[in-house]
Parts: C-alpha cells; sequence; structure tokens
C-alpha cells in the first residue's frame, strides 16, 4: 500500500510540474507572464518526481540558469532583481489602477498586498 500511495504522490509532482512547465514556456513568449519563478515551481515538482525532466529545466539555456542558482541558494543578480520588481509593479498598477473596477476596493487591497509580499520576498534573496 505504501508503494500505491509513493506512486499517487510522484504522478501529482508529475503533472503539476508538467502544467508549470507549459505555463512558464507560455511566458517566454507571452510579456508580463514570468518564465523564471515558474520554471523554478517546475523544476521542484519535477525533483520530487523525474530527475530527466528536471534535469531538462536546469539545463535549459534560457532560463535554466536562473533556475539552478536559485535551488542552489545562490540568489539572483541585481538587474534580474531590478527587472523582477519592476515588471511585477508595472503589471499590478496596471491591474489595480485600470483591470481591477473601483467597486472590487478589497481586490485591489490584496493585490497589492501580494505584491509587496513579493517585493520583500525578492529583495530578501541574496544578491549575485
Amino acid at each position: 500500500m505504501n508503494i500505491n500511495n509513493n506512486s499517487i504522490i510522484k504522478y501529482f509532482w508529475l503533472m503539476l510540474g508538467l502544467l508549470l512547465s507549459g505555463i512558464g514556456l507560455i511566458g517566454i513568449v507571452v510579456p508580463g507572464l514570468p518564465t523564471t519563478p515558474i520554471m523554478i515551481l517546475a523544476a521542484a515538482c519535477f525533483f520530487r518526481s523525474s530527475e530527466r525532466l528536471y534535469n531538462w529545466v536546469i539545463e535549459n539555456k534560457y532560463y535554466g540558469h536562473h533556475v539552478k542558482n536559485f535551488r542552489e541558494g545562490r540568489g539572483m543578480p541585481k538587474k534580474a532583481k531590478f527587472m523582477a520588481i519592476g515588471t511585477m509593479w508595472v503589471f499590478v498598477s496596471i491591474s489595480v489602477f485600470f483591470g481591477i473596477p473601483d467597486h472590487m476596493f478589497m481586490i485591489k487591497v490584496i493585490t497589492i498586498l501580494g505584491a509587496a509580499t513579493g517585493t520583500g520576498y525578492v529583495i530578501s534573496l541574496r544578491t549575485m
């Protein structure tokens, strides 16, 4: 019975990793959809389910080095931090001021708090 539970959990991580990879790959061509953070999550899922797919993520020539550096605790380059924070706040501002209707005030507050939390997290990462 333990083997079946492990198989189900491994399958769950594999499917979640594939879903996140699909979203991350779309982020390569869609402005505003961040690829690297999503691929970091996909790598974490593949780490628990598929060594081959994990290696595919961390060896990718476009985002693999960022994922590998994050997974190994090396942090983010200063330029990447500025880009991440700047892009996040541009899209949050567009959402809050133009996308979310005024009668949904609490959604605007939650969006801003989420962005502030994300900004704090990015700032807290080691700078390379």
